[in-house]
């Protein structure tokens, strides 16, 4: 899986990352029926100007679709894993219509 993070802030860089890396292992079980260098997500992070909440996104591109997914919470890493539920839910249900469950 081809893997990009963009950060406004240096200081998010190490919770983003240990974090999006937990998921990103989880997704790859979900994900191991497509080739690894298919399969592109792309992860923005960014803080709400006139709140106190941090809004992260996530685009992952796979040979049969595309899912996007956001998660908005007051710290970083509750907005990471908001996301990447959201993501992990789109994807088993994005596989069950593959199916034709």
């Amino acid at each position: 899986m081809k893997l990009s993070i963009s950060y406004k802030l240096e200081e998010w860089r190490e919770s983003v990352e240990k974090e999006t890396q937990r998921h990103v292992v989880k997704m790859e079980k979900l994900l191991k029926r497509y080739a690894p260098d298919l399969v592109q997500l792309r992860c923005s992070i960014e803080k709400r100007p006139r709140k106190q909440a941090y809004l992260f996104s996530l685009n992952l591109s796979l040979p049969t679709g595309t899912l996007h997914a956001t998660g908005e919470a007051a710290d970083v890493r509750n907005s990471v894993k908001t996301a990447f539920a959201e993501i992990e839910t789109q994807i088993k249900k994005h596989m069950a219509i593959l199916r034709k469950d």
